[in-house]
């Protein structure tokens, strides 16, 4: 089964959970065993499985690429000024791969997933979400 997620972005820069979006595509699909992959479409955007409780850590991580890939110093820009979005997602990477168990994503405790928008803010982004049943749950 595949579902299609689609999220709108209202900072240039910003973590998304879109936990609660995966599970309900689980849900719908009725797959009890299996994988979960996730790819987030678009060049400058990304996915990520970060800690959940803290809204720092979703802080800590937008700063930590902005230091790492300053913005406005890379020949993209000179095409449409978002060179360093598209290194931020190349380094952060599209997808995800996430086990399911008995219909449960095999996320821990403190573990959510999360798009990364790195030239927002947009409309719409789509994260392609495909369930994979395991052919022989034993």
């Amino acid at each position: 089964m595949q579902a299609r997620i689609q999220v709108a972005t209202r900072a240039r820069e910003e973590l998304i959970d879109i936990t609660a979006e995966v599970r309900a595509a689980v849900a719908r699909s009725g797959v009890r065993d299996g994988l979960v992959a996730l790819y987030a479409q678009g060049a400058t955007a990304a996915l990520m499985i970060q800690e959940n409780w803290d809204a720092s850590v979703r802080s800590d991580v937008v700063e930590l690429l902005r230091r790492l890939i300053p913005r406005g110093i890379w020949r993209h820009d000179a095409e449409d000024g978002n060179g360093d979005a598209h290194l931020k997602a190349g380094l952060v990477g599209p997808s995800e791969t996430i086990p399911l168990n008995d219909g449960q994503l095999g996320l821990s405790t403190w573990q959510n997933i999360f798009l990364c928008e790195f030239d927002g803010p947009r409309r719409e982004r789509t994260v392609l979400c495909t369930i994979l049943a395991d052919p022989d749950p034993r």
